[in-house]
């Protein structure tokens, strides 16, 4: 009599299966239609083929298309599979080695035969059509476990290097796996993998482009040929995903920068940004709303030095957790007439400061604070430096240079929660006023590698957990969410990601709840029993880094920003040079009214004026002719309107664009 194992599905009931059976025996059991749905199976917690037998009694939950996070992570790999047999299939002799999903796709590393040039754009049409092919012939994926010196052994008599050097590399104790395709082509693979190809949707991927790439990301070694997809669980999705970047390729922050002669950056600072002045007139009008904003909530703002002491660094634990990402002086240089430079050899470090935390505590410690000075709400736009590595520098997004929206709040334990309540709302009230309606917030907790004992993060994730609660955003509506060993080396955080107008997420917002830092650098205050205690510091940005946010904005608005925000509010233009008198007092009257304006007087078609201020996102075009010069009037011609140019009295014009250009903590509260 055949041994039954128990298997135990989310609905609480058991099913008996023999000993041998499958996810795909159960799926088949419950009906036909799980049957086809179910991808793969989380077996006690652990995501596995379908088609691979239960080693014993275990707790089953089948994998669908319902469950997108993860089957999404499994046609990606088994997309960037099929890729890899398929460029072998093309072109024999080609080396392989890893290719792993991604957060919108799938890549292989590969290296070309020898005698051929590395793929190109050019070989990608050949390499998705073969891969259709595969995927049609539904070729069955079956999992084996191999010896080592065997499968070793085959990839060095295959002339698969690479393979063969990770194998010899990998743990004694380690399962070695491969998947076959079919009867004719495998792969060294961990899996999990889909039960064959046919599974997949050969019209919901689209190879996207290739790059070069290092063996194990070490420039001392061979290059290979990455090639990158996208794959998805249908073709509405793909088609989803190729207008959000074809949407995202019109907003992109760099081709708009320079389209409205906003910023730019060179080689002669990597990572900086040369503000132009209608692009630093953006920041000045965000920082003098970030301004308003702190003042209207109590914090003190304060300005701290660029370089500190290496040991200041070391005390506070960055040294040790940060190092090779800050940048670090000599404060020693001996004078020398050579031009290269000479750094003694006992000469102090200092560094850049990558973060304003350190020095904030050390205002904090300047006099005795008692408890009734509590809380201090301490704000900063401070300059930072991050040595961020090369290839990771995106325009505005990632940079080197930095000014960050910083504060630290320092409280009392009774305190903590209602402070960062009030932050909560305090970054509702910003987000909106810049047109973000949709944001989540989620509770990064403690990493592995920490400071602090576990009661104080389990008290800190707790009050941070609570004040969400108490904002009343702890729910759906606000994509509440936990999420395991995300927190920093010091404090658990709360997060806020913002949604974007086509969908996309970006981190911004944080606050972290810590009592490390405190304690490393020896702040307090003196409690109400006359004896020392330590402050709780809460560090905390609305907007994250000015460049950052500046550059979510103009791709959020696909440049058309709002009207207090743009850097040239109205252009007045004329239609002919009779007009030319009257632009200019159009002009100083909306100056006057604190309109930030420009003319236009050029001896060109108003057609051509037109389309070359529509380019550069200018909201607002005043027209003057003729006629208008007469009347006293203007033709107003809004940027992206349908409507056609309205004629309205200048008095009019004025007002109306006067009431526009007011910042939203401006307006009159209806």
């Amino acid at each position: 009599m055949s041994e039954l194992l128990k298997i135990s599905l989310p609905d609480g009931s058991v099913r008996e299966v023999e000993r041998g059976a499958t996810p795909a025996d159960v799926a088949a059991a419950i009906g036909p239609g799980l049957a086809k749905a179910a991808m793969a199976a989380k077996v006690d917690g652990e995501v596995r083929d379908i088609m691979r037998p239960f080693d014993g009694d275990a707790e089953l939950a089948l994998i669908t298309s319902r469950d997108e996070a993860e089957a999404l992570e499994l046609v990606r790999h088994d997309y960037a599979h099929v890729l890899a047999e398929a460029v072998q299939a093309l072109w024999p002799g080609t080396q392989i080695t890893f290719g792993p999903s991604t957060e919108d796709g799938f890549y292989y590393d590969v290296m070309a035969p020898e005698g051929r040039e590395p793929f190109g754009m050019d070989d990608l049409p050949a390499i998705e059509e073969k891969m259709r092919e595969i995927i049609k012939a539904d070729k069955p994926l079956r999992r084996e476990v191999w010896a080592r010196e065997k499968l070793i052994e085959k990839w060095q008599a295959e002339g698969e290097a690479f393979k063969a050097e990770w194998a010899a590399e990998l743990p004694e104790n380690e399962e070695l796996t491969v998947y076959w395709s079919g009867d004719d082509w495998l792969d060294m693979c961990r899996g999990p993998h889909l039960a064959s190809t046919g599974k997949l949707d050969p019209q919901a991927f689209k190879l996207m482009r290739v790059a070069g790439a290092y063996w194990r990301g070490d420039q001392k070694n061979a290059q290979l040929t990455r090639i990158y997809g996208t794959g998805w669980l249908n073709k509405k999705q793909l088609n989803a995903h190729l207008h959000r970047l074809e949407e995202a390729g019109k907003r992109d922050h760099r081709k708009l920068g320079q389209e409205m002669d906003l910023f730019h950056l060179q080689p002669e600072a990597q990572g900086s940004v040369f503000w132009h002045p209608k692009g630093y007139m953006i920041w000045r009008e965000l920082e003098a709303y970030m301004r308003r904003r702190i003042d209207e909530a109590g914090y003190q703002e304060v300005k701290t030095p660029q370089l500190m002491d290496a040991r200041q660094w070391q005390q506070s634990g960055h040294w040790g957790k940060y190092r090779e990402n800050m940048f670090v002086v000599p404060d020693e240089i001996p004078s020398t007439d050579d031009d290269a430079p000479i750094v003694s050899n006992d000469a102090d470090m200092m560094a850049l400061k990558p973060m304003n935390c350190p020095a904030h505590v050390l205002i904090f410690k300047q006099g005795i604070k008692s408890y009734r000075d509590l809380p201090v709400l301490m704000a900063e736009m401070g300059c930072c430096h991050r040595n961020e590595p090369h290839g990771a520098l995106h325009g505005l997004l990632r940079v080197r240079q930095m000014t960050q929206d910083d504060g630290h709040i320092f409280v009392r334990e009774d305190q903590l929660v209602d402070e960062v309540r009030r932050f909560c709302e305090l970054t509702d009230r910003v987000y909106k006023d810049f047109g973000f309606e949709s944001y989540a917030i989620k509770l990064a907790l403690r990493p592995e590698q920490r400071f602090g004992s576990d009661e104080d993060w389990d008290k800190a994730e707790d009050e941070l957990r609570n004040a969400v609660a108490e904002a009343g955003m702890a729910t759906e509506d606000y994509g509440w969410e936990e999420l395991p060993g995300e927190g920093a080396f010091y404090a658990p955080k709360l997060e806020w990601h913002l949604t974007d107008a086509i969908g996309r997420t970006w981190q911004v917002g944080t606050i972290q709840s810590d009592r490390v830092l405190p304690e490393r650098l020896d702040a307090s205050y003196v409690g109400e029993d006359g004896e020392k205690h330590r402050p709780v510091m809460l560090h905390r940005a609305v907007i994250g880094t000015y460049e950052r946010f500046i550059g979510i904005l103009i791709e959020h608005y696909a440049g058309k920003l709002p009207l207090w925000l743009a850097p040239v509010q109205a252009v007045v233009a004329t239609i002919v040079s009779d007009a030319d008198d009257y632009a200019e007092t159009v002009a100083a009257q909306l100056r006057d009214a604190g309109i930030r304006v420009e003319t236009d007087l050029r001896n060109e078609k108003i057609n051509y004026k037109v389309r070359e201020h529509s380019l550069a996102k200018v909201p607002h075009l005043l027209v003057v002719g003729k006629r208008e010069a007469e009347e006293g009037t203007i033709a107003l011609r809004r940027l992206g309107s349908d409507e056609h140019q309205k004629v309205m009295p200048l008095d009019e014009a004025i007002a109306m664009l006067r009431d526009e250009a007011l910042a939203p903590d401006q307006r009159p509260q209806s």
